[in-house]
């Protein structure tokens, strides 16, 4: 029988849940998935994890409903059973950023611009917007149509994805300061987690990134480090790039390919200024890494995808060969459907002139030019299908412009995938 600690859940009842709404309709269905969260049967926790996450996070999309459940989960995550605490925040973090707002961020995502794109397409910007329509509307059907988005509007409910986001963005980021005491917590995995959610929050750096560093300092858990190193990588700016690089040395692969991350995200900025020894000596690592199996266990950015991440990195970084095969090496392990868009960035600096007519064979090829086209050829149709403009890029080079003619090169088979799971 699933009990509750009613002191993490004080005041659920007194949230109008039946006039909130969520992905799927009415949130009434909220409060029995928060008390079954925070209770003691661990199936029903991770069955309740599903559904908020389904319900308040939907494809990344954050409903009118998201902000309400913030100060629960928080609490949650401060005092409830452990695996709940953990669950609690994965939440958060989902209902702070989805996977697109994630890549915008490592990139250097501009919060200040976030805010003032949800403030132009506010409920009170578009309040006026729709009630000035309704004045002039004639069709009895579309005045309808508008009097209930007016209404809702009116209410204070977000319509704009931008507006709905960063209303639950911030309310996570009111909680924070209560939870900056879990990366002491003695459950790795809560180290971990909170350290994975503090990476998307620049506005709390200055209070964070020391926290963040004390815990890379003195961190035994290889994962729980890694993230914390990428955070600050996040987080941080160049001044901390020599820390970083004391890291560089150490004994774990995922923890030097953490730093040598980092010490790459501090340079992503064009005004950044990074010794160039110790960038390239980041770039090596990584290299490294694009050439190895995938650590297990691995970080969590980048949706766990560790070559996509390492491959990410190193396209923001001003192309080098080293860098450039390092991507190639990335390529066969990557999520296909980012494959095609990544190849095309590095194939310019991997064939710089066309291949002779006819081309030479694949296995003399060069191994950044070879992993590269073994990526694409790769891919199934329906990718290479969506990759848009592919063939004409492959074409440009000298190379087969077909799916079926690229594998014919390659001698992969007609038929199939390929086996995605080699590294040439």
């Amino acid at each position: 029988m699933i009990t509750a600690d009613e002191n993490l859940l004080t005041g659920l009842d007194e949230v109008d849940w039946a006039n909130l709404n969520h992905a799927y309709g009415t949130a009434d269905d909220v409060p029995g998935q928060l008390r079954a969260l925070c209770g003691d049967d661990e199936q029903a926790q991770q069955e309740a994890f599903g559904g908020l996450f389904n319900h308040l996070a939907h494809q990344g999309v954050r409903c009118q409903a998201s902000p309400y459940t913030v100060p629960f989960l928080a609490r949650i995550a401060l005092g409830g059973p452990r695996t709940a605490r953990e669950l609690a925040l994965r939440l958060l973090t989902g209902l702070a950023v989805n996977r697109d707002e994630e890549c915008e961020i490592l990139d250097g995502a501009d919060i200040a611009a976030w805010r003032a794109e949800a403030a132009e397409n506010s409920s009170d910007k578009l309040l006026a917007l729709y009630e000035e329509a309704l004045a002039t509307e004639q069709d009895e059907q579309r005045r309808r149509n508008l009097q209930d988005t007016r209404d809702w509007l009116a209410a204070g409910n977000p319509t704009d994805p931008r507006d709905s986001s960063m209303r639950s963005y911030d309310a996570v980021l009111a909680e924070l300061p209560a939870l900056l005491g879990l990366l002491d917590n003695e459950s790795p995995e809560i180290r971990t987690r909170t350290a994975y959610l503090l990476a998307w929050f620049p506005d709390l750096a200055d209070t964070s990134l020391p926290l963040l560093l004390d815990l890379a300092a003195h961190e035994h858990d290889a994962v729980a480090k890694a993230t914390s190193l990428v955070a600050v990588g996040n987080l941080g700016t160049t001044a901390l790039a020599p820390v970083l690089a004391t890291e560089l040395d150490a004994e774990n692969g995922l923890v030097r390919w953490a730093a040598a991350t980092a010490i790459a995200q501090t340079a992503r900025s064009a005004d950044a200024e990074l010794d160039a020894p110790l960038l390239n000596r980041a770039i090596a690592e990584l290299a490294a890494a694009a050439a190895a199996p995938a650590p297990v266990p691995a970080t969590d950015y980048n949706q766990g995808d560790f070559h996509g991440h390492t491959a990410d990195t190193l396209l923001a970084l001003p192309p080098s060969p080293t860098s450039r095969a390092a991507v190639a090496a990335c390529l066969p392990s990557i999520d296909p459907s980012h494959r095609a868009f990544m190849a095309k960035e590095v194939l310019p600096d991997l064939f710089p002139s066309p291949l002779p007519d006819p081309p030479p064979l694949y296995t003399s090829l060069p191994r950044p030019q070879q992993q590269v086209l073994y990526a694409l050829a790769d891919l199934g149709e329906g990718e290479w299908n969506t990759a848009g403009d592919i063939s004409e890029n492959l074409a440009s080079y000298g190379l087969p412009a077909t799916r079926a003619g690229l594998r014919a090169y390659i001698r992969l088979p007609l038929a199939g995938f390929g086996c995605r799971s080699a590294r040439i």
